[in-house]
């Protein structure tokens, strides 16, 4: 009896140091990598550059294309070193509203306003080797922007972490400088995360190591998966809706009409405006921003500024260059900005008017709209004879009218066209009228 039981003694001892080391075996055996909700139709965008208006048009539109599409899956191909505030907002609002399963997958970079994207994102899925995080605003001069800006876009990224539960200090410590957040970054810097740091701290639900990994995830595959790109206009509309271009844009446009007012004839200078203006219109009515009002305006304001020049006065002037700016402003994508760039635009166009007056003088422009040349007779002008003695004057047809003709009046050899129809040589005539240079005339009724 207690042979049996040492017996059965080891052998629950053999058992039980046999499911320790098959614990400690499948424990090293890494799981396979699943995800709990598989997709039917996927779409790829691509978010790539800096985030402005123009991106978010683009993306307003291939959001709606794939919903039309049925489309159960978006992918955000994200790798961008930030942008305007603004713009960033509205596309994360986007992101938010759409019924459409959103993952980021940020595959090297997601800076600034492209880490506020993806935090908006339901899930978010990061390569090894890539960054998300340092969202401290900046202004256009690079230079940090005001505590009430700070605090706000503060509390954006903080509310876009609440939404898949994330730890709203980590968000505040990409965006506050001159806080201090123990164990995350010391004051007087701004967090990033590589993709390890990001996973661990839950602003990276997932590392995979390329794109064919992240379709098996969500058991997606290439061939099915519709990608949606910018078109060349949409691209176009990007780069123009760009705060530095649209200001430049504005300046070309506006120093080119001067430079033409100085210059003899519709030139280089002309040219480059209107190239300048038409892509500024071009690219925000491309974005969705401009449309053929504001453009109408524009054009209806030019036309104004050229009849100021024939009618002087100042009234039509005025109002063509209140429709210009109308046009212009009401264009762009905000109001402020619009103005901001129109007035760096028209301070720029005053100093360089005020350097070609200086070098040329006002006599240069003048000479484009007031005739300079005299005309005399030791140039070899001569003025036209005064020919209005001969209405009711009778001569002889010399030659055939059909309808000029040459008549003899008074002796004189006199050029002449006909009233009415044909009229033979040697029928009496008589000159019915004078304009100028214009002598006409008809068959006489009464016979000589």
């Amino acid at each position: 009896m207690s042979a049996t039981r040492s017996v059965w003694g080891r052998t629950r001892l053999i058992l039980s140091l046999f499911c320790i080391l098959a614990s400690m075996i499948l424990s090293l055996i890494p799981a396979p990598t699943t995800h709990a909700q598989t997709f039917q139709r996927a779409v790829w965008i691509p978010v790539e550059k800096e985030i402005e208006r123009g991106l978010e048009a683009f993306l307003r539109r291939a959001f709606a294309e794939a919903e039309a599409q049925q489309a159960d899956l978006i992918i955000l191909d994200i790798n961008t070193p930030g942008g305007e505030v603004p713009a960033a907002a509205n596309i994360g609002e986007l992101i938010r509203q759409s019924p459409i399963h959103v993952v980021a997958y940020i595959r090297n970079q997601a800076f600034s306003a492209g880490t506020y994207i993806a935090l908006n994102a339901n899930e978010i899925v990061m390569t090894p080797g890539s960054s998300m995080g340092a969202a401290a605003p900046i202004d256009l001069a690079g230079n940090a922007a005001s505590i009430k800006f700070i605090s706000g876009w503060s509390n954006q990224m903080q509310a876009a972490a609440k939404l898949n539960d994330r730890n709203v200090d980590v968000a505040r410590a990409m965006v506050e400088i001159d806080t201090d957040f123990p164990g995350l970054k010391p004051k007087g810097t701004v967090l990033s995360l590589d993709a390890e740091r990001a996973k661990e701290l839950g602003y990276a639900d997932r590392i995979v190591n390329n794109k064919d990994e992240l379709l098996g995830l969500y058991g997606i595959s290439a061939e099915t998966m519709q990608t949606i790109e910018p078109t060349i206009g949409e691209n176009v509309a990007r780069w123009v809706t760009s705060p530095v271009v649209m200001s430049m844009l504005l300046i070309i446009g506006l120093v080119g009409i001067v430079v033409e007012l100085f210059a003899p004839g519709f030139g280089v200078a002309g040219t480059i405006s209107l190239c300048a203006f038409s892509l500024y219109f071009f690219g925000h009515y491309v974005a969705g921003f401009a449309n053929w009002l504001h453009i109408g305006l524009f054009l209806f304001g030019i036309l104004l500024m050229i009849l100021e020049i024939f009618l002087p006065g100042g009234i039509v002037g005025a109002i063509g260059f209140i429709s210009i700016v109308s046009g212009l402003v009401m264009a762009a994508y905000d109001t402020e900005q619009g103005l901001a760039s129109l007035g760096i635009a028209v301070l720029i166009t005053a100093i360089v008017t005020f350097l070609l007056i200086k070098k040329y003088g006002l006599k240069g422009l003048i000479n484009r709209f007031v005739l300079g040349d005299q005309q005399s007779n030791e140039r070899g002008y001569v003025a036209p004879k005064d020919q209005r003695s001969l209405v009711g004057k009778k001569g002889i047809a010399l030659t055939p009218f059909r309808p000029a003709g040459v008549a003899k009046i008074e002796g004189k050899r006199v050029d002449a066209v006909s009233a009415g129809g044909f009229i033979q040589a040697g029928v009496p005539i008589v000159v019915v009228l004078v304009e100028g240079t214009r002598v006409v005339v008809q068959e006489d009724e009464i016979k000589e």
